[in-house]
């Protein structure tokens, strides 16, 4: 039986491995996401027959709460949402590691003393850490998105002396467990300073690098699984928890990388506290409204067309009339595509989740690298509620909060539309120089309800 587990358990690990390849490209994501789910399956099943503690039926009712409690977060959570659940199911993986790391020190400093070894409390102790900080950092995060906590940066004097003294203070005391493993005032000791360190790392990054913070959180959370592979002696527990942690780790760098940021900041907690200084204020922009039937004509005369998308389609939730949007434009042989920047939203893949929910090709998204050199041959760039990641203060001002972060180049255009309920700021709380370009043309509304407009007066010209 110990065989036929282990060899499970090796199935589940390769399925983990396959689906997280498939999950490189858009257009295998589901097939990656099932084969993961089918390897999950795989190694609870396998699990289950090792267990001794709890009975079978005892199981089945807790994933069958679980089950109905993921269904309904599923089926009734906005697609405007999801960036808050990914942190909260973030937050939920370190907590579950967080404690399992202390039931089972609880459990072995009651019972059997001698096995708390050296590994054992090593990862017991990586398990509270990195748990803990999982835990409240993506509570901190998830408050951020949903607007519970301000969005803006929170800091203070000695910030930075002050959690790199808890990080001190928390290694002294997992020295002082490994001398004395039944003082439970030191194992109370690091479960404070680990929540305590989750707070005060996400509260000083504004909103603006969510991506980066939910990326990173995700990693942590892979981290947290890994060492808690350890305590359990579980082996696909560590594999799946690496690949988590790995895979999270070189996102987070790709996000940092599109964010103009490095990951020694991002690991530091110390980034993002800029972003809610605008820079030197420069003159006075001149805006050029648009109406929708003018919108409609610029749309009807072009050969080319690219949409932008971004947060603001997210909240309008108006993917679907932009796939007839699209529809309309494509009957009069007109290229149309999507640029996707990776930071575009409140999470990573946020466009593509949304775009692909109003069943457009995958073919039609274009990263941002394969498609910034196209913006100069483009009749029409048509801007939905993104801001700051087509800003062009990036590549001009040196005083801007974003200034070096890669941008689309959107302003390259012949025309830019911009769709906007107002001429509110982005998410980095700056303005936005590219609104006041003589290529650009806001049509402010809803976008939604204004882009329904824009296509029942294309259709109306056919």
């Amino acid at each position: 039986m110990s065989t036929v587990i282990q060899i499970a358990y090796l199935v589940a690990s390769v399925l983990f491995i396959i689906g997280i390849k498939y999950l490189g490209k858009t257009k295998d994501a589901r097939r990656g996401n099932i084969l993961s789910a089918v390897g999950m399956l795989i190694a609870i099943v396998a699990t289950m027959l090792t267990i001794e503690v709890v009975t079978f039926l005892e199981i089945f009712i807790c994933i069958l709460i679980g089950s109905v409690i993921g269904l309904y977060y599923a089926t009734k959570v906005p697609m405007t949402k999801i960036p808050e659940m990914v942190a909260l199911f973030n937050g939920f993986g370190g907590l579950a590691s967080f404690a399992v790391g202390l039931s089972d020190y609880f459990l072995k400093s009651s019972t059997s003393l001698e096995s708390l070894d050296a590994v054992n409390l090593t990862s017991i102790i990586l398990s509270v850490l990195i748990g803990g900080v999982t835990f409240t950092g993506s509570m901190i995060a998830y408050l951020k998105l949903d607007g519970k906590v301000s969005g803006q940066p929170i800091t203070f004097s000695g910030q930075h002396l002050l959690n790199l003294v808890l990080l001190i203070a928390f290694i002294a005391a997992s020295v002082f467990v490994f001398l004395d493993p039944t003082n439970l005032t030191l194992i109370l000791i690091l479960v404070v300073i680990s929540l305590l360190l989750g707070i005060l790392t996400v509260i000083p990054i504004g909103g603006a690098d969510m991506p980066v913070v939910i990326s990173l959180l995700n990693s942590y959370s892979g981290m947290a699984a890994c060492a808690t592979g350890f305590i359990l002696n579980n082996n696909v527990l560590i594999v799946a928890g690496s690949l988590v942690g790995a895979s999270g780790i070189i996102l987070t760098q790709i996000m940092c990388k599109a964010m103009n940021r490095s990951l020694t900041n991002v690991l530091l907690g110390g980034f993002g506290q800029t972003v809610a200084t605008g820079g030197q204020e420069g003159p006075a922009v001149v805006i050029k409204e648009i109406g929708v039937e003018e919108t409609a004509m610029l749309f009807d005369s072009a050969s080319s067309v690219i949409v932008v998308p971004g947060y603001g389609m997210a909240v309008a939730q108006a993917q679907h009339v932009i796939r007839e949007l699209m529809e309309q434009c494509e009957k009069r042989n007109i290229d149309f595509r999507f640029a996707i920047h990776p930071v575009a939203g409140r999470m990573p893949g946020h466009m593509n989740v949304l775009l692909a929910e109003a069943n457009i090709s995958y073919d039609k998204l274009i990263e941002m690298e394969a498609i910034n050199d196209d913006f100069s041959n483009t009749d029409l760039v048509f801007v939905v509620g993104a801001n700051d990641v087509v800003n062009p203060a990036a590549r001009t001002n040196p005083q801007s909060p974003i200034f070096g972060m890669p941008i689309l180049n959107a302003d390259k255009a012949k025309t830019v539309i911009v769709s906007k309920r107002s001429m509110g700021k982005g998410y980095a709380g700056i303005e936005n120089e590219l609104f006041g370009y003589p290529n650009c043309l806001m049509l402010f509304g809803d976008a939604k309800q204004t882009i329904t407009k824009v296509v029942g007066e294309m259709k109306e010209m056919s």
